[in-house]
Parts: structure tokens; C-alpha cells; sequence
């Protein structure tokens, strides 16, 4: 009887990883809770959520460059306890020393290693070379346009030859032809065997890009950051995005980061969370009127799929999305799966001349948006119709981060002054009833 070969052994393991920033006497911001990641050899992950799901975090975390509140990193086996041999890095914002050259940005990677000046200059060329940008050695970052520039970061992370490449989100500062172009040269390398990393994890918000490049994707909640699903990508490289099958998953994904968490039964008897206890997103009100009228008119006439929506506005889904629960959350639309439609209400928006459209995003305000009615009802008690900002605030932040708070305040400001429910005045911090009849 043959014996059971042994499951390979794992490169990295988070185990009940945790991540909270202590908020004031009486509350913790959470950023990560109870996030569980196994990552093998030969495998591109990517971690796919929107900004504040805390993807970036879990990743530093990962590279040794951030100790999680609790829980344990292991690499081949071993706890992490700071930056682990083995393990390199690519940053959104390129992070290249500018007085330093192409070739010598590269070099970095390999100086600490006290390697020979002409194995370090050999391995340095190879590098620039398979990441094409072989005549810029002497080039310095500045005369580089974006794309080179990221091509030189991923140079330096290549030349030490990593067991694990991390990436946050590496294409996200590109234009859209240089990003893909970056995308698909990193593919060929890795299908070709030529990419000199055994396994690559990845922060994305892009879900096409997820499903273009990856074999898994882990994709996170928010509030607290958790890995709600993992999908599991069958296509082999090349993947073509017109696909049937491949048009279908991202489909999939957009379903699965647009639905809800269902309700368990002991859920229901729970109290209602407090009004001020839910974070409002940047979202304006020229970027809701604008994707009302998109909906509603050609060829969408009221719905519309969301991966196909978001290619023709070009929007990324961390742009998307928040938009489509906005006007959710204010009766405009409904998110449904991966379409999304325009509600009666919506439609009257869209219909209405523009003081018709201000006075039925006023009701919506005043029935949907708790802290929209108490700024009103504040006003309209006082003497002299005028509030102070500040007080708003600390009651949010008694249920939110400072951050999430702001957001909130800024949010309300502007949702309030277009639907004339109340003025601002940016420089007092005061809410009043100037100039609102």
C-alpha cells in the first residue's frame, strides 16, 4: 500500500489575526477581527474588498512590518516577528529614492545581503531586464513615466528572488492602458515560469483585475475587516475578459460584495442599532443625479448590471458600489445581486425639474438620514436657528472612529445645503438657517 504523501507545507498562515487602535476609555476601533489566511507555493491570492476593509493592514501585517493586536502570523512554520526573510513588497505610491538610478533603486534589494558588487550588478540587470526596461539603468525616477516607475519597484522586489511578493495594489496609480499592460506582462512571467517569486498576494479593489490574474480571492467585509468568502478562479492563463464563463464570475463577485449578511434568528431579537451608529459614505449628490440619469435613460432604461455599468463610467467598484448603497440607503435604487435599479422614487428624481429634485432629496434626507433630522430639529427649537458642528461630531464619534465621523459630518454638510434644509459656515463650524426659507 502506497503511503499518503503529506500536504505541502503551508508558506504563510494567519491564524485569528486581530488589529484594533484604541479609540477612548470606553471603545477599540476594530480594523481586523478573527482573519484567517493560508497562502501555498505556485498560488497568486488576491485579498479584494473596499477601502477601510482593511486589506492594506492585514498585508503589513503580513510582511512583519506591523505586529496584529492578536493572533499569529507564521512563515513556513515559524511566528513572524518582524520583517521575514523571504518575503518583499511593491507599494501603490512606487516609493523609489529619487537622487538614487534605476539600476541602484534595484540594487537596494539586495545591498543588506552583503553580495558580491558583480553578482549584485548581475542579478540587478536581470531584473530590469525582465521587467522591460532593459537601456534605463542610469535613468533616475523623474525622467520614468508612472508605469516605468512601478516597473523599477517591482524590479527591487524581484531581484531578491522572494518566496512571497506582496503587492498593494500596484496598478491602482497607473492610467488604465499602462495598468493593463503592467498586468498582463506580470501574467505572461508567471505562466512562463519566469517570474522569480514562488507565490504572490495581493490587495485589489479591482475585481476584474482579481479574476484576470489570481487563482484564489479572498474578499473582505468591512467594519470590521473580515474574509467573508473565498472564490476559487478555474480558468488557466491566458484569461479572456469577453469570456461567458469569466463575465460570469466577476458577476458573481459583484453579488457577493453587494449582499447582505443574513440574519440569524437570535439576530432579530436584537436591539436596533443606534441611529448615529452608521457611518454615511463621500458620495455627492452630483455623482448620485448623474448615475440616476445614466440608469434610467439608454440602454439601461432603469437597470443595469454593475460590471457592465462600471466599464462604460469607468468606475472602479470601490467607487460603484458605495455610490449604488447610497442611493439605496435614500430609496433611489435597489442593489439586487450584481444589477441594480431604479426605483419609483428614483425616477421622479430623474423626471423633476431641478427645485422638485431638491425637495424630494430633502424628504429622502429627513426620513433616511437620522442625523439629517436631528441637525433640523435642533435648529428649528433654538432662538436663533444656529447649531455648532462640534456637538454633532462627539455624538458620532461616541459610535464611530474620529475618522468615519468626519466623513459622516462632511457627507451630511453637503447632502444638507443642496436640499436647502439647512447653511454652513465652513469657517464657524455652525449650522444655522440663513438663507433657508
Amino acid at each position: 500500500m502506497m503511503p499518503t504523501p503529506n500536504p505541502p507545507v503551508a508558506l504563510l498562515e494567519v491564524r485569528n489575526c486581530r488589529q484594533s487602535y484604541h479609540k477612548d476609555a470606553t471603545a477599540d476601533l476594530v480594523v481586523l477581527d478573527e482573519v484567517n489566511v493560508t497562502l501555498h507555493e505556485a498560488e497568486i491570492v488576491a485579498l479584494l474588498g473596499r477601502s477601510g476593509s482593511g486589506k492594506s493592514t492585514l498585508l503589513r501585517i503580513v510582511a512583519g512590518l506591523l505586529a496584529p493586536t492578536s493572533g499569529q502570523v507564521l512563515w513556513r512554520g515559524m511566528p513572524v516577528h518582524g520583517p521575514a526573510d523571504g518575503v518583499a513588497m511593491v507599494f501603490q505610491s512606487f516609493a523609489l529614492f529619487p537622487w538614487l538610478t534605476v539600476q541602484e533603486n534595484v540594487e537596494l534589494g539586495l545591498q543588506a545581503r552583503r553580495i558580491p558588487r558583480a553578482e549584485l550588478e548581475r542579478r540587478a540587470e536581470a531584473a530590469i531586464d525582465l521587467i522591460g526596461l532593459g537601456g534605463f539603468e542610469s535613468a533616475y525616477p523623474k525622467e520614468l513615466s508612472g508605469g516605468m516607475r512601478q516597473r523599477v519597484g517591482l524590479a527591487r522586489a524581484l531581484v531578491v528572488h522572494p518566496d512571497l511578493l506582496l503587492m498593494d495594489e500596484p496598478f491602482s496609480a497607473l492610467d488604465v492602458l499602462t495598468a493593463e499592460t503592467l498586468r498582463t506582462d506580470l501574467i505572461d512571467l508567471w505562466a512562463d515560469g519566469k517570474l522569480p517569486a514562488k507565490s504572490v498576494l495581493m490587495v485589489t479593489h479591482n475585481i476584474e483585475e482579481a479574476v484576470l490574474m489570481c487563482d484564489r480571492i479572498l474578499v473582505f467585509s468591512s467594519n470590521p475587516g473580515k474574509v467573508a468568502s473565498e472564490v476559487r478562479i478555474p480558468f488557466p492563463h491566458p484569461r479572456n475578459r469577453l469570456d461567458p464563463a469569466f463575465r460570469q464570475m466577476v458577476d458573481d463577485i459583484y453579488a457577493l460584495m453587494t449582499r447582505r449578511a443574513p440574519v440569524s434568528p437570535r439576530a432579530t431579537a436584537a436591539p436596533p442599532p443606534h441611529p448615529m451608529a452608521t457611518p454615511l459614505q463621500r458620495v455627492g449628490t452630483n455623482q448620485m443625479s448623474g448615475l440616476m440619469e445614466a440608469l434610467a435613460g439608454p440602454p439601461y432604461l432603469g437597470r443595469a448590471d454593475l460590471p457592465a455599468l462600471a466599464g462604460s463610467l469607468q468606475y472602479e467598484v470601490d467607487e460603484l458600489l458605495p455610490l449604488g448603497e447610497t442611493l439605496q440607503l435614500l430609496r433611489f435604487a435597489l442593489l439586487e445581486d450584481a444589477d441594480i435599479l431604479l426605483t419609483e422614487a428614483g425616477r421622479q428624481f430623474v423626471n423633476a425639474e431641478t427645485e422638485a429634485r431638491k425637495h424630494i432629496f430633502a424628504e429622502a434626507l429627513r426620513a433616511q438620514v437620522p442625523l439629517v433630522g436631528m441637525i433640523r430639529q435642533v435648529l428649528d427649537e433654538r432662538w436663533n436657528h444656529r447649531a455648532s458642528a462640534v456637538r454633532f461630531r462627539d455624538e458620532l464619534e461616541d459610535h464611530m472612529s474620529p475618522d468615519y465621523a468626519e466623513d459622516t459630518l462632511r457627507t451630511v454638510i453637503g447632502w444638507g445645503r443642496y436640499a436647502e434644509l439647512f447653511s454652513y459656515d465652513e469657517e464657524a463650524e455652525q449650522f444655522s438657517l440663513d438663507d433657508i426659507e
